[in-house]
């Protein structure tokens, strides 16, 4: 037999001498975190629960006062939906400034019909986005070509005048 001993043995003192240098490395502190413990929040979520996207959105839109801004952005947004689909496909927002928000036609027969409507109109935005987000509803056709082409013009009725 050779001086090495049975296998079992090895085995021990591989164990043993891996044992002897895990207890010599130095073993790393624990530090506790300072701070709140989590208690138990009851039937509601709390705080540091996941919650649900759109309240989310709502707490940063009221915590960075972009209220408005956001009532403003319905407006356009949703065009379509607040007065319909019908009146949509024949009519954009332009600009809201200062409450006031222009509307254009896309011919002038639906202008007329829509500053018809714009009592409607604005009792529909009201109820949707707010009452102080639009006050007044001003309606414009569409715009005829411009014949001035230049710095420069000759007053009259410009390229009809030699048709005939």
């Amino acid at each position: 037999m050779s001086g090495e001993g049975r296998p079992s043995d090895i085995a021990r003192a591989a164990l043993e001498a891996a044992r002897a240098a895990s207890a010599a490395r130095p073993r790393p502190t624990r530090r506790r975190i300072a701070g709140p413990r989590r208690t138990w929040t009851g039937p509601r979520p709390g705080d540091d629960d996941p919650q649900p996207l759109g309240r989310l959105v709502d707490s940063l839109i009221s915590h960075q006062d972009w209220t408005e801004h956001t009532r403003v952005g319905a407006v356009f947004g949703r065009w379509s939906a607040i007065v319909g689909p019908d009146i949509a496909a024949h009519c954009t927002p332009q600009t809201l400034t200062e409450g006031e928000l222009l509307v254009v036609a896309e011919s002038t027969a639906w202008a007329t019909q829509l500053r018809l409507l714009a009592p409607t109109i604005l009792g529909k935005l009201r109820a949707s986005v707010g009452g102080d987000v639009v006050t007044r509803l001003r309606v414009v056709g569409p715009t005829a070509p411009s014949w001035k082409k230049g710095p420069r013009s000759v007053r009259g009725r410009g390229p009809r005048d030699t048709y005939g």
